[in-house]
């Protein structure tokens, strides 16, 4: 097995649902050893769908692959201590503790320092406040759904994609591991919140579209239309759909080229009075350039215009469904390096992803998500030095399930 970069490094994760689990994956995949404090039973998102036929959660086990999991009841005073004793157990590479769970309680982290001074805890908050919120809720208030949908439309329209959580999640583990380099620099932790509606601000800000507003516009819909340059989806001779990009000079460039129709742009451009060169020109006359390549589209089968792309290398691709790329896909599948066949418990063989990051020295191959509490005995003996009879009497008084 190629050793992850990360070797050494351990972090104990509370967590449930999507960034905090996702951070923690993030790190566990690049060789972290990330130690799930779970309930007996699992926690909030342990039957979150999509489920098999027996209720065991593809979600749960998509996001806490190469973890290990100890189970603990930690509604128990022995079982809020044992999980602090994990959280502040020693090691210069240890002490390290990511959580969406409030940080108040056994989880507050002035009461966690007491045991471990250089503490690091990030604590994944839904808005700067801490008052819970979810990507739905956030898109809410940001104005996504005024932004996504057909261009007629009127009201919100929700976007699947939990593009908050998501960022928050890598975000979470590029925290943590600078809050790791500053304590190796200073001997210093610290206390790193996080929350999911200021990654959804900056990232709006960092687009630009907070000062378009603040400067007096209001974006509107554009459907499928690619904003500020040229793109749009087309339906070829066959019946297939395709998503066409012109966005970068040579990306239009090629487009022009592989459906002949350069001088045709040229004309247009003249007639319009604008230089279809900018991006920015090629958005205004969106709708008589899709005419020229729409028809040029049309009127071919997919093979055709997929030939004629590649041999341009235009940048485009044909929408397909999930279960499509699943079955005739090859970069969803073990021909691509990040993925292998893993045995999942309780769902049989799944193909499963590693990190997408190709570090140049191999991957860590892709491990399942652990059973529930699966590394209990092993963590409380190997870490905090609890012997099998110890383990034993917290098993028959129900503190922990191994």
């Amino acid at each position: 097995m190629t050793p992850g970069i990360l070797q050494g490094l351990r972090v104990v994760e509370v967590s449930a649902f999507v960034a905090a689990p996702l951070g923690g994956m993030t790190l566990a995949q690049l060789g972290a050893d990330v130690i799930r404090i779970d309930p007996l039973g699992g926690g909030i998102d342990y039957r979150r769908w999509p489920v098999t036929d027996d209720n065991i959660s593809l979600f749960w086990a998509g996001l806490n692959k190469s973890k290990r999991s100890v189970a603990i009841d930690i509604n128990q005073p022995e079982g809020r201590d044992l999980a602090q004793a994990l959280i502040t157990a020693t090691g210069d590479d240890a002490g390290i503790l990511l959580t969406n769970f409030p940080a108040r309680g056994w989880l507050d982290y002035e009461t966690l320092r007491i045991r471990r001074a250089d503490l690091i805890q990030l604590t994944i908050q839904g808005d700067r406040n801490g008052r819970s919120a979810v990507d739905y809720t956030v898109n809410a208030k940001v104005g996504i759904p005024f932004l996504t949908g057909p261009r007629a439309h009127e009201g919100a329209i929700n976007h699947v994609l939990p593009a908050w959580d998501l960022i928050t999640g890598h975000m979470a583990a590029v925290g943590l591991l600078a809050a790791e380099r500053h304590r190796r620099r200073t001997g210093e932790g610290q206390h790193i919140k996080l929350a999911l509606e200021d990654v959804a601000l900056a990232t709006l800000g960092n687009l630009g579209l907070i000062a378009e507003a603040q400067l007096g516009s209001e974006r509107p819909r554009y459907g499928n239309d690619l904003f500020g340059a040229f793109g749009r989806d087309f339906v070829t001779g066959d019946g297939v759909r395709v998503m066409v990009i012109g966005l970068s000079a040579k990306q239009w460039r090629s487009l022009c080229a592989a459906t002949g129709i350069t001088d045709e742009i040229k004309s247009l451009g003249t007639q319009l009075g604008l230089n279809l060169d900018l991006e920015g020109e090629r958005f205004k006359a969106r709708e008589q350039i899709s005419r020229l390549v729409g028809s040029w589209i049309a009127v071919r089968t997919l093979a055709e215009v997929s030939a004629q792309f590649e041999a341009h290398a235009v940048c485009w691709e044909r929408y397909q469904t999930v279960k499509h790329l699943v079955e005739a896909d090859p970069a969803c599948s073990v021909a691509n390096p990040m993925f292998r066949t893993v045995w999942q418990e309780g769902v049989g063989n799944i193909l499963s992803p590693t990190s997408p990051l190709d570090l140049g020295s191999g991957r860590a191959p892709a491990q399942p998500a652990p059973r529930l509490g699966a590394h209990t005995e092993e963590v409380l003996s190997t870490l905090l030095g609890l012997t099998s009879g110890d383990i034993l009497r917290l098993q028959r008084k129900g503190v922990v399930r191994a």
